[in-house]
């Protein structure tokens, strides 16, 4: 499974993307409009931090297919061709992405809640579905096991489409989706963050350091104890 960073704020990507071993970026029009910027002043400095080969995934806003292509077309031209259109998967939106692959854009199928949703996309030719985990919980549902089904779904129709969790609020969703195998997963900093955080490895390492400058004296690591 794929890590990538949901976030639009560089220096909150740049803090991450120092530790953690992720594959890219996404953003949404409410993670630009956080970051108070000009959206492609944002967005072309997280692709020089993260590099061309890395994923970044840029959502349209228009209403209408044609609206949709026009900024797909904006949006590879500015941010290069390694950037997924992030497509909300509505009427109009699976028009869009049928359009949208016959010139070769890579593609994000986005605000997926349902199977069917993620299925219509996938077959429109959407490189990734990204079905929202936590808000679909919030509807009701039961968003691991909604999301267990897209990947399930894809296989046994022989799909290449791969899922892309999103929504995520504590890092055993994320967890339980990494052993099951999907895709990939965007997550917000502070869950990214959790993924690593655990007070018995602070202590077990507090310990350790504790035993070795009992050896070698306060401050000695092993390059400087004899």
């Amino acid at each position: 499974m794929k890590l990538i960073i949901d976030e639009g704020q560089i220096q909150v990507i740049r803090r991450l993307y120092d530790v953690f071993p992720a594959g890219g970026v996404t953003t949404n029009p409410s993670i630009l409009a956080k970051a108070g910027r000009p959206p492609y002043e944002s967005l072309k400095e997280i692709r020089a931090l993260i590099g061309k080969e890395a994923q970044l995934h840029v959502q349209v806003t228009g209403g209408t297919r044609e609206e949709m292509l026009e900024e797909s077309r904006r949006i590879r031209k500015e941010l290069g061709e390694n950037t997924f259109i992030k497509v909300p998967v509505n009427r109009e939106g699976l028009a869009a992405i049928r359009l949208m692959k016959k010139e070769g854009a890579l593609v994000t199928g986005t605000a997926v809640y349902t199977r069917m949703q993620a299925y219509l996309a996938a077959e429109a030719g959407a490189d990734y579905v990204a079905p929202y985990v936590n808000r679909i919980d919030n509807l009701g549902a039961d968003g691991i096991r909604t999301t267990k089904d897209i990947h399930m779904l894809f296989q046994n129709n022989g799909l290449k489409t791969q899922v892309l969790a999103a929504s995520f609020k504590n890092s055993q969703q994320v967890q339980e989706l990494c052993l099951y195998g999907i895709g990939a997963a965007t997550v917000s900093a502070d869950v990214m963050e959790s993924l690593l955080k655990n007070d018995a490895v602070d202590m077990a390492v507090s310990v350790f350091r504790r035993d070795f400058e009992g050896l070698c004296g306060q401050g000695k690591t092993m390059k400087n104890c004899g």
